[in-house]
């Protein structure tokens, strides 16, 4: 968790916005590579029941908790999701605050902390309530209240193992890295004098990971990157997520899609969708 990748205060660059009904992004500046502008964003979705389920936790400064009492003062349950093997490093803090928590990740990721607690005191144990695997993916339930507003993939093909989730009642896809939406413009917009776009490296990331246009490179990353390995399994994942009925799309890194969420993701997942390249 270096200063290098995150905001050294996050309070002050921080976007807050409601994005749907019981729907909250977080949205900040986060540094893939320590240079690459990519900004990272947390979900947070009010459930019926008054639980919350927040996705890539985030910061969980001042200004968070005090939407989140404003959103439920004191949520029976707390899903804390790591959607893959890379957006993990505030779960404990968010823990921690949320000691009745249900702790949602692919598994390995467990594994993968406990290594890194050994140099960074900021990553505890924690106790993993629902460990997607291969195996169990199309069987696994998370609780009645949890799978009465959503549906869940996991993406096993994928090399960071992705958990990808629609909350059927705002109609909202909430992903982690299967789809980029760069330049991170909301992510950026709090910090002072920078161009989310700017940098070389930024520029060259963000001309492969966007949705403009017909998204033919980004489709080429996932087709020949992402999903090389496993395109059966990957195109299959896919299919699935493109079943589902939504119409805004929630990426952590660029922008969020309000209303065309779904042509979006049939664009970029069309090599996929379509069954040819």
């Amino acid at each position: 968790m270096t200063s290098k990748l995150i905001p050294s205060d996050p309070e002050s660059v921080m976007v807050i916005r409601d994005i749907a009904p019981n729907v909250t992004t977080l949205s900040v500046p986060f540094l893939r590579f320590g240079r690459i502008k990519i900004g990272g964003r947390a979900t947070i979705v009010k459930l019926q029941s008054g639980s919350l389920a927040i996705f890539s936790p985030v910061a969980l400064t001042p200004t968070v908790q005090s939407k989140l009492s404003s959103i439920t003062p004191s949520p029976p349950t707390t899903y804390l999701i790591a959607p893959d093997m890379e957006h993990h490093i505030f779960l404990s803090s968010w823990a921690t605050h949320y000691p009745r928590n249900h702790i949602i990740a692919p598994a390995g990721l467990k594994e993968k902390r406990l290594e890194q607690s050994k140099t960074d005191p900021s990553i505890t144990p924690l106790d993993f309530k629902t460990e997607f695997t291969k195996e169990n993916k199309y069987s696994l339930k998370i609780t009645p209240e949890f799978d009465a507003e959503f549906s869940y993939e996991f993406v096993d093909a994928h090399p960071n193992k992705e958990l990808v989730f629609v909350h059927h009642p705002s109609r909202t896809l909430i992903e982690a890295d299967l789809i980029f939406n760069l330049p991170a413009v909301e992510q950026y917009s709090r910090v002072p004098d920078t161009d989310a776009a700017s940098g070389w490296a930024t520029k060259l990331f963000g001309g492969l990971q966007n949705t403009r246009g017909d998204a033919v490179w980004q489709k080429r990353m996932l087709w020949y990157a992402f999903g090389a390995k496993d395109r059966v399994g990957f195109g299959e994942s896919m299919r699935r997520i493109g079943g589902w009925g939504f119409e805004n799309l929630v990426p952590c890194h660029g922008e969020t899609v309000l209303g065309t969420g779904k042509e979006t993701f049939r664009k970029v997942a069309g090599w996929y969708l379509d069954e040819k390249k």
